[in-house]
């Protein structure tokens, strides 16, 4: 069994596992974010909720679009959520490997490397969940801005 001080230090065992601690870090931040973005949308749903039963039935199909929309984008906002888990996962399982693979002899092969790849992968899916989310946003605001212009007789 080879132990790190014959063919790597600890300081630089201890060097590797930083990049994935900074991942880690970003990807926190990351998921600060999503999950503020999910508390808004569904503070939304909920007040869009209070609003449909308020309205009579006639007059309920433009909340139920706005109703639908809302929900598609906190389905994007979970997938986000979910990938970037999956992201933070990843990231501590590259850091343990680089560990384990140092103490081991370096018998892991590509595991650490591959864990970092899945966990760079998952950010990214993330990413484009949370793009896809922020433009459903903006569109959403849009037609409520068009719903609100058209109700109070001005257009521009």
């Amino acid at each position: 069994m080879m132990f790190p001080t014959e063919s790597l230090d600890h300081y630089r065992i201890l060097g590797s596992m930083l990049a994935p601690a900074l991942l880690m870090a970003a990807t926190g931040s990351l998921l600060i974010s999503a999950n503020n973005r999910l508390a808004r949308v569904v503070d939304r749903l909920r007040s869009l909720m209070g609003q449909w039963e308020l309205t009579p039935g006639e007059h309920r199909s433009v909340l139920e679009v706005q109703i639908r929309r809302h929900r598609a984008r906190a389905t994007h906002v979970m997938r986000a959520c979910v990938m970037l888990y999956v992201s933070l996962g990843c990231f501590v399982g590259t850091s343990l490997a680089l560990a384990v693979d140092a103490f081991s002899g370096f018998r892991l092969g590509l595991a650490p490397t591959v864990l970092a790849i899945a966990g760079v992968l998952s950010m990214l899916a993330a990413s484009l969940f949370m793009g896809l989310e922020v433009v459903m946003a903006v569109r959403n605001f849009d037609a409520e801005l068009d719903i609100e212009m058209s109700r109070r007789g001005g257009r521009d």
